[in-house]
């Protein structure tokens, strides 16, 4: 399926095992951490604040915090200072966490089909599944070249699809 650019990699201890599902489920199988890589992803947040107060699940401050230290010391966030603020950092997603798209698109379809979900929380996943691989890979390049290339996040593009979806189906 997916193969990183290099052999490189990410620096995380070996878990309970070397089993590849067992270290993934160590890395990101705790209450917060795909969450906050969601957030990232599907509603363009990048700060502190932006992610305390953009998710529906209510993270406390603290949670946050260090959700957000082990995904940076995992290599799936990187730290910059926001030049619109001394003490702002802005946090960007890393190629890695960018191919975690297809498994969020996954896991947002079974939950669409098995689960009682909210449709305006549902849209997305459902707009995903749909567009299958090749809306996978348009999202995936869109996120590279916002989170690894700083550049600004298309009007025309997936997330603004995404998030036109949500909106519409939220009714504003």
């Amino acid at each position: 399926m997916l193969q990183p650019d290099s052999p490189k990699k990410l620096p995380v201890p070996r878990g309970r095992s070397g089993c590849p599902i067992n270290m993934t489920m160590e890395l990101l199988g705790d209450r917060w951490s795909l969450i906050v890589l969601r957030d990232m992803m599907f509603g363009a947040h990048t700060h502190f604040r932006e992610l305390l107060a953009g998710s529906r699940e209510g993270i406390a401050s603290n949670i946050l915090a260090a959700r957000l230290a082990k995904l940076v010391d995992a290599g799936l966030l990187t730290r910059h200072d926001d030049p619109s603020h001394r003490q702002k950092i802005a946090y960007r997603l890393t190629e890695p966490a960018i191919q975690l798209v297809p498994v969020l698109a996954q896991l947002g379809a079974w939950g669409a089909a098995w689960l009682d979900t909210e449709p305006e929380l549902t849209v997305r996943a459902e707009l995903l599944a749909a567009g299958g691989p090749p809306l996978w890979e348009r999202f995936m390049a869109e996120l590279r070249a916002t989170h690894l290339h700083g550049a600004p996040s298309p009007d025309d593009g997936v997330l603004a699809e995404l998030t036109a979806a949500y909106l519409a189906a939220r009714g504003t």
